[in-house]
């Protein structure tokens, strides 16, 4: 959870920079996860506002293989925790990661070796139910399944609505990557919803974080000498 938050920190500063207009200091880290699709960020088609997406395998998953011609090499296997998993008559395939198309391909081609054009089909048994999770100023932070197609706004009603504090206009979503480390993308909230569009709405997939950040003037008000200090700053800033 330590490495986790410190990638979200990371993210959420790049992303507030891109949203300034800045660049992150050359001293970071190459390896540092990217935003998504920065140059062109509204292109559906690319990056985070991906559609459908396939399941892809994890760790202590498990799944059945059924050989039509050669039942000897059916069998129900499991994602070891370092992502191999052991087959009949072939051993150890890496499969963490893989759709299941792109699974049954792999097999193809790793019994290829020992049958004459295997006929495969895969079917998921166990496997871990896609969620997503909300953190930071909503009203219930936590972890919900994702049960059906959902936008950022509608995951963020799901978990209570902004509280009070949230600053809508910076919201964070991250994803993480199959090769490891995580994308972050920034939607500015606000702007969708008083404009009442939301085809700009980025599309959830599972295992992705919301992160609502606070506003400045929650963040100043404890320091202020009396409410009605907050009549004198403009709204609009915030």
């Amino acid at each position: 959870m330590k490495h986790f938050a410190s990638a979200c920190l990371a993210l959420l500063t790049m992303a507030c920079l891109g949203a300034a207009g800045q660049q992150p200091s050359t001293g970071a880290s190459a390896s540092a996860p990217a935003v998504a699709n920065p140059a062109n960020p509204n292109n559906p088609s690319v990056g985070l506002h991906e559609r459908y997406a396939r399941y892809r395998l994890r760790k202590a998953d498990t799944f059945d293989v059924d050989m039509s011609f050669s039942p000897e090499f059916n069998q129900t296997v499991v994602v070891q925790p370092d992502g191999f998993a052991t087959l009949k008559g072939i051993g150890s395939v890496h499969v963490e990661g893989l759709t299941v198309p792109e699974l049954i391909d792999t097999l193809k081609s790793a019994y290829a070796g020992i049958l004459h054009d295997p006929a495969i089909s895969v079917s998921l048994k166990d496997f871990e139910k896609p969620y997503f999770i909300a953190s930071g100023e909503v009203g219930r932070p936590g972890k919900y399944d994702l049960r059906s197609d959902l936008t950022v706004t509608e995951a963020v009603a799901i978990a209570g609505g902004f509280s009070e504090k949230a600053k809508h206009s910076q919201v964070v979503l991250f994803r993480p990557l199959a090769a490891g480390g995580y994308e972050a993308k920034l939607l500015n909230a606000k702007k969708l919803l008083a404009s009442r569009n939301l085809s700009e709405d980025l599309q959830l997939q599972p295992g992705d974080m919301i992160y609502v950040p606070q506003n400045r003037l929650s963040k100043i008000k404890p320091f202020l000498p009396t409410s009605s200090m907050g009549a004198f700053l403009s709204p609009g800033v915030f």
